[in-house]
């Protein structure tokens, strides 16, 4: 490759780059707020479109001691990361018990829905495509 060339995508690479700027969020200026949907479940947004993410939202999940968050399907997949904790994830007809360091995938329209058996608040990571999300619950 001529240096012209590599010149050009460095100056495209650069461009793109500058049209979104950086964000750093401090974990302490991050509000958690409650879930209308399911009592003990709080939840803290990261990152998302007003932070000028143009693709993904980063969304902290904290489900206190025996509580619960009902079946539900959700419009967008979501990816999510245990940080602390052991709780119970419905996945379809399946359960799994799942701790710090675990992840999941779960793609959109599939039933899930969370149970924390423990003594211990549990802690997650989700994260979720900008936009509109439909939550709808199980009955």
């Amino acid at each position: 490759m001529s240096d012209a060339t590599n010149d050009d995508a460095t100056n495209d690479d650069d461009a793109t780059s500058h049209e979104i700027e950086p964000v750093l969020r401090r974990g302490d200026d991050v509000i958690d707020e409650p879930v209308d949907a399911a009592k003990g479940l709080r939840k803290g947004v990261l990152i998302d479109e007003s932070d000028g993410a143009p693709t993904f939202a980063i969304r902290r999940f904290e489900l206190d001691a025996g509580s619960e968050v009902p079946r539900h399907t959700n419009a967008v997949e979501h990816e999510q990361y245990v940080l602390a904790g052991e709780y119970v994830v419905g996945l379809g007809d399946e359960e799994h018990v799942v701790t710090a360091g675990d992840a999941l995938l779960i793609p959109a329209g599939v039933e899930h829905w969370y149970r924390n058996d423990g003594d211990e608040t549990a802690a997650f990571l989700c994260a979720v495509p900008n936009g509109d999300d439909e939550i709808e619950l199980v009955e």
